[in-house]
């Protein structure tokens, strides 16, 4: 045998439907509705000043600095080359591959600075970046660790 219904002792509530809410019998649901929530107003983003991290080059040590384009990878390929082979021919070498934003076309071995010794200064290249190409880098980094030492 099915056991027997519970007396249901809640109140049944009310559906609202489209067509009870058009005839204008029913209860509203609430006689005070939630106001609407405000805009989110966008703050505006507070530019904190980045602290320029300019690596310390010791009395004793050089720093040097690689400066590439980021158009192609035959740059990137150079320029990891170099610091990779300098650092290893020159012990306490501080080689920096694009400390600050490269410029276009451009390939520079440089000491220190934007005022240093320029070793190579390839600028404004256009493609297929002949000049860069020619460079036998081998004999590049060698003349440069000589002059370093």
């Amino acid at each position: 045998m099915a056991p027997k219904k519970r007396p249901n002792m809640e109140q049944p509530s009310t559906r609202v439907t489209r067509s009870s809410t058009q005839n204008g019998n029913s209860k509203p649901i609430s006689s005070d509705p939630e106001p609407p929530k405000p805009k989110r107003i966008k703050k505006t983003p507070i530019s904190k000043a980045k602290p320029e991290v300019k690596a310390t080059v010791e009395s004793g040590s050089k720093g040097i600095v690689v400066e590439h384009c980021t158009q192609c990878r035959q740059f990137k390929i150079r320029a990891v080359k170099v610091k990779e082979e300098l650092e290893n021919g020159v012990p306490g070498l501080e080689v920096r591959v694009n400390p600050e934003k490269p410029r276009r076309g451009c390939f520079e071995i440089r000491v220190g600075g934007e005022n240093g010794e320029k070793f190579v200064s390839l600028l404004g290249m256009k493609r297929p970046f002949g000049p860069m190409k020619a460079l036998d880098m081998d004999k590049v980094i060698s003349a440069i660790i000589e002059k370093i030492k």
